[in-house]
């Protein structure tokens, strides 16, 4: 079993909209971050300017070095053996990088392509195209620019990953950095936002334990489709601003979708953000139509480069897209008419778009034979209880802790460090706000012209601004997923620090506020929203830095003979053609370290790889030592490896261990009794 020790010597309303309307107007001309956006070049504006781009970028790397050093520190990692680095990359992380591990050890580019569009290896007695399969390209692009950099002298391979990934953790700081700066027109909101994304590293990341997860790679591409989205919203845009924004929402949405099997699920969530948006009457006709239109294109990218993925185009995303366009460009009155006759129209159409996403998306499965993702959807029905299910995939996911609700502790951790409570009022706020926006514009009559209606969703944009619309409902959204399920708090974590920072640092919700108390002096206003973020980040240095210096002083060292020892086994003791099955988690270091054939992986997004785990471990079940052999031998398995941590089970409470798992979806009785459970 893999474990740290501590190394030797070392340590262990109408009124209120109309007041916030004409202050909101002014709000970007009365000091230098706001003058910088629209496009002043004074010397003042350069260098306020260039001082932020610098701390944007100093945040990125002192996060990036920060993870780094805490990877280093965990592991040993520049000291241990390269069999001790490879298992270190756990469960499907390993599996992800012995294919760039595999890239680097063919004899060239092509035959590395082949090898793995032609693979044998991942699945025995199978032939898959592994860059149709599982989102890896980033695995190929950089084993490609490993080879071709001259970096091999000086530079190992598994270093040149590791950082790839540690300094994507810096884009995604500087992404949150910018995304807080749009909004707030104050780079210190981008400041306060890094700082409270380091700080709340145990909930925003968890990428020095697992390197290759596809999230790690996937997020901060996200992140930056974020401040390209919240950039192309604002107010006043240009035109030649607005296609440049375009085709960066539209590169950031492929990169994204890209390294991430789960993009769809991800995107889904995001185009209901933007159906409600667009339902409230916030943003424009061709602002909603262009957001759909980058989301399909940027899916319909990666289909085409993933060998025409089938669980792309049978995603609920893209039937989700074409029902509400198709809808919205049939159902031409929507907006008019009286308040309760809108509202009556808007539930009527969400109605009806439901109903047609799910039809298309039927019909689309039936057509295209689709069943990679049904256990994502028996995952859901189970755990919002509606419907029991002994399915054995779906219970795989219910009795895993990353797949349960947000514990509470994570909202405590978050309340400690002055994250929580700016958060939530700032989210009160807004979505009071909205709230009064959204039936201010929906009670008024709509225009005739065309012109009439342009200058109504200018007036209605200057009320409540589009990006501030955007990510208010984005991490109103996601932080419900996060709620909903643990392992989705990274999504919504980041971005939480974004939204919280602008509270403390823009504008609008600091003139709401001294509207409210009657107070119109401007410059206590600007005083007030310097000040307090200043002091914020006061407060944290003087709390979080000794505990951070003493984190950096920690040293451990990776410790895990067991498993070093199968290893070295496998690799010396056993032909190289040989083939093992056992726990996918372990497979996929089998792979990574030996080479070896498996009989089954961790990449789950397949129904008969998830037929073939099941049937594999059975191994587990109760059943007959001839059925087990049988059955992998079926499989094509030269060698089992059979784990005590899952024989003696602790973990999971009764009911949820492995074998009694097995055993309630082999229609079996749990064992009652110690003599009853012996195998």
């Amino acid at each position: 079993m893999t474990a740290l020790r501590q190394r030797k010597g070392s340590k262990g309303k109408e009124s209120t909209l109309a007041e916030f309307q004409s202050h909101h107007t002014n709000c970007c001309t009365d000091h230098h971050p706001e003058k910088v956006l629209p496009g002043d070049w004074s010397w003042g504006s350069i260098i306020w300017t260039s001082v932020g781009w610098s701390m944007s970028v100093g945040l990125g790397l002192l996060c990036c070095i920060y993870l780094a050093t805490l990877h280093e520190n965990d592991l040993w990692f520049s000291n241990i053996k390269e069999v001790e680095r490879e298992i270190s990359f756990r469960t499907e992380c390993g599996l992800y990088y012995s294919y760039f591990k595999q890239m680097l050890q063919a004899s060239s580019i092509q035959e590395g392509i082949s090898d793995l569009i032609h693979d044998n290896l991942t699945e025995s007695k199978r032939t898959i195209n592994l860059l149709q399969r599982m989102n890896i390209y980033q695995e190929v692009f950089l084993s490609i620019l490993y080879r071709l950099l001259p970096v091999q002298s000086y530079l190992e391979p598994v270093y040149f990953y590791i950082y790839t990934v540690f300094s994507l953790q810096a884009v995604y700081v500087i992404a949150l950095y910018l995304t807080a700066w749009l909004l707030s027109g104050s780079w210190l909101a981008g400041v306060l936002t890094g700082v409270w994304y380091i700080l709340n590293r145990v909930d925003t990341t968890r990428v020095e334990f697992t390197i290759s997860l596809r999230e790690n790679w996937s997020l901060p591409f996200l992140a930056l489709q974020v401040a390209a989205i919240s950039c192309y919203l604002r107010p006043k845009l240009t035109a030649l601003k607005q296609k440049v924004m375009v085709w960066l929402m539209y590169v950031t949405t492929f990169c994204f979708c890209l390294t991430w099997q789960f993009n769809q699920f991800i995107l889904l969530i995001q185009a209901l953000v933007i159906y409600t948006l667009d339902c409230l009457n916030i943003l424009s006709t061709k602002q909603v139509t262009t957001l759909y239109l980058v989301q399909v294109s940027g899916l319909l990218s990666v289909w085409l480069l993933q060998f025409c993925n089938s669980m792309l185009l049978g995603s609920l995303v893209l039937s989700f897209i074409v029902a509400a366009l198709f809808i919205r460009r049939c159902q031409s009155g929507l907006k008019t008419g009286s308040l309760l006759a809108r509202l009556g129209k808007l539930l009527l159409h969400t109605v009806v778009v439901l109903l047609l996403t799910f039809t298309i998306n039927y019909l689309a499965k039936k057509v295209l034979q689709l069943r990679s993702d049904e256990h994502i959807f028996k995952f859901i029905k189970s755990k919002f209880a509606l419907g029991l299910t002994r399915d054995f995939d779906a219970s795989l996911y219910l009795c895993e802790e990353a797949f349960g609700l947000l514990p509470l502790e994570t909202v405590e951790r978050l309340a400690g460090t002055l994250l929580l409570y700016p958060y939530m009022v700032t989210l009160l706020l807004l979505s009071g706000i909205m709230a009064v926006t959204a039936l201010h514009n929906m009670s008024r009559p709509r225009r005739g012209s065309a012109e009439e209606r342009n200058g109504a969703e200018k007036i209605q944009g200057a009320v409540f601004r589009p990006d501030v619309a955007y990510n208010l409902l984005h991490t109103l959204f996601y932080g419900l997923l996060a709620f909903s399920t643990m392992r989705m708090k990274y999504i919504w974590t980041g971005h939480m620090c974004v939204v919280a920072a602008y509270g403390v640092c823009g504008m609008e919700l600091w003139t709401l506020l001294f509207n409210t108390i009657r107070c119109n002096n401007k410059v206590l206003l600007r005083l007030v929203r310097y000040a307090v973020p200043l002091v914020i980040i006061g407060s944290l240095y003087c709390k979080f830095w000794p505990k951070l210096m003493e984190e950096l002083s920690e040293l451990r060292e990776f410790y895990d003979p067991d498993t070093v020892e199968l290893m070295t086994w496998i690799s010396t003791k056993t032909p190289k053609h040989a083939v093992f099955a056992g726990s996918m988690q372990l497979l996929a270091g089998i792979k990574l370290c030996t080479g070896r054939g498996l009989t089954n992986h961790p990449h789950y997004e397949d129904k008969d790889l998830r037929d073939r785990t099941r049937q594999v471990y059975q191994v587990y079940a109760q059943r007959s030592p001839e059925d087990v052999h049988s059955i992998l031998r079926a499989a094509g398995a030269d060698y089992v490896v059979l784990e005590n941590s899952i024989c003696y089970e602790r973990r999971h409470r009764r009911g949820c261990r492995l074998r009694d798992l097995l055993d309630l979806s082999n229609g079996h009785m749990l064992c009652t009794g110690f003599l009853d459970c012996q195998r």
